[in-house]
């Protein structure tokens, strides 16, 4: 695997995030760590519309939280990038940097196959930018890959792997011949040559790049040629030097806080001093192995925990905000919508009736004499008789009609979908209402008190909510002036022009 990804265009990674790359790579995590936390409180802004930059500072800093092990933080990281990334198709340097690095995330927590699905697309889309340094570092990153699945991988197919590896590789070293881009080709090459057995060529490229790694303080790099180093005496059964390779490979990773190149090197020291008869140094291989499994899987498990609870909170909190809104939305005497329910849902309602080439109605509904009711009886039952009210309204529409408590003692259904003829299918539903609420027994809620009876005007119409109400009230005041306790029904209104 690589070590934290830098692009060639400097304006794409701000300073200082450079310089926690710097200090990671060179064994400083103490001093990366400090500076890390004041880097990552500064938001990226996305510059000239371009998202892309954005995503790829946020998901360089993920690699780096991924690296110190701060693993909730680069989910955290790695997840705002990712949404940014959705935004657009892949397209230009920057695009295929970011993608490469959530590639190299991805392998990081376990899902191998999408990440290296992933840094396959990186490469296409660096090669449709026709950006030859960002295609070279996509290329290491594919390359680096692909070597460490041909360790792991049985004998028939590491060397069709590796060799596949080393054709990406040497590409990529056609493209750059500075940098850390440079230095990072060089040592998974030399990795390549030596899994396809070209030994000397494989030592030739890891000298060259361990002189280059020293002159720049690359602890990574320095790391990578010890294990390539390692691998050569150890094919060439020169077992002493392997192991004080090996031994020096483990050592650099330690000192970068690499676990995936820990735990690598580490069964690699065992089995050269398996070979040697040095159990002790065999047992301690294994110790730090083991440890730094461990160590991944601990960090890997609490960062998920914490990664979990985090989006347990925002979902109860996303919750508590929903239930907020919809009570806000909710009369809490009758259980109904409230005005400000029956206004957030009619426009979308309305025009889906419309969409479907159906009218809809408006049933507007007022309780007779309410007021001498509260008098004689009492504002309880006054209260208790809205309740029952609203019940034997919701009892005589369907799920998906609308029914809200306007004000006071004034109640609205909203008739949407209706399947009955139009021309009838609100002044129907308006008559069950009134005979509903005239034949119910009210003596246990009023006792003698006069029971209610309701006035109801319907309108119906290709017309926004306040069309409706007003034609409805029209046809209201109708209903009360001829005697109360009937329907009446307005004019279809006409289309808006």
């Amino acid at each position: 695997m690589t070590g934290v990804d830098l692009p060639r265009q400097e304006g794409d990674i701000p300073r200082q995030d450079r310089e926690v790359r710097i200090l990671l790579d060179s064994g400083r995590v103490v001093e990366a760590n400090t500076l890390f936390d004041d880097v990552v409180v500064r938001s990226p802004a996305a510059e000239d519309g371009d998202r892309w930059r954005r995503a790829t500072v946020l998901v360089y800093r993920a690699v780096v939280a991924w690296r110190l092990g701060r693993l909730p933080l680069a989910l955290e990281l790695a997840a705002d990038g990712w949404t940014e990334l959705e935004t657009d198709q892949p397209k230009g340097p920057a695009a295929a940097q970011t993608i490469g690095m959530l590639a190299y995330l991805l392998e990081g927590i376990g899902h191998r196959r999408a990440g290296l699905d992933m840094m396959r697309l990186s490469v296409q889309v660096a090669r449709d930018a026709d950006d030859p340094h960002t295609l070279a570092h996509c290329l290491q990153r594919l390359g680096a890959a692909l070597n460490f699945r041909a360790v792991d991988a049985p004998p028939e197919a590491s060397g069709r792997i590796f060799a596949e590896a080393s054709e990406l590789l040497r590409e990529g070293l056609q493209l750059v011949d500075t940098g850390y881009v440079h230095r990072a080709l060089l040592g998974s090459y030399a990795r390549a040559l030596a899994g396809i057995n070209e030994l000397a060529a494989a030592e030739r490229t890891a000298r060259a790049a361990e002189r280059l790694a020293t002159a720049h303080e690359d602890r990574w790099g320095l790391a990578m040629c010890h294990w390539v180093l390692a691998t050569v005496r150890h094919t060439q059964n020169r077992l002493t030097d392997a192991r004080t390779m090996a031994s020096r490979a483990v050592a650099e990773a330690e000192k970068i806080n690499d676990t995936t190149l820990l735990l690598r090197f580490s069964l690699d020291l065992a089995n050269i001093c398996a070979e040697l008869g040095d159990y002790v140094g065999e047992s301690e291989a294994l110790r730090r192995s083991v440890a730094s499994g461990r160590k991944a899987v601990e960090t890997l498990q609490e960062g998920l925990g914490q990664a979990l609870e985090q989006r347990r909170l925002a979902v109860q909190a996303q919750r508590l905000a929903m239930a907020a809104q919809e009570a806000a939305a909710r009369d809490p005497l009758t259980g109904l919508s409230n005005r400000l329910g029956l206004e957030r849902a009619a426009p979308l309602l309305l025009e889906s009736t419309a969409a479907k080439g159906r009218v809809p109605w408006l049933v507007l509904v007022d309780v007779d004499w309410f007021k001498g009711l509260n008098d004689d009886a009492g504002h309880a039952a006054g209260d208790v008789a809205l309740r029952e009210i609203a019940q034997l309204l919701r009892a005589e529409c369907r799920a998906d009609d609308v029914v809200a408590r306007w004000a006071g003692d004034e109640f609205v259904v909203l008739l949407v979908d209706a399947t009955d003829e139009w021309q009838d299918a609100g002044p129907a539903v308006a008559e069950r209402i009134r005979s509903a609420v005239d034949c119910h027994d009210w003596s246990l809620v009023l006792g003698s008190t006069r029971r209610p009876t309701v006035s109801i005007g319907v309108a119906a119409g290709p017309a926004n909510l306040d069309d409706l109400f007003d034609a409805a009230d029209e046809a209201l005041y109708r209903a009360k002036r001829h005697g109360r306790n009937r329907v009446e029904v307005h004019p279809p209104l006409l289309p808006s022009k």
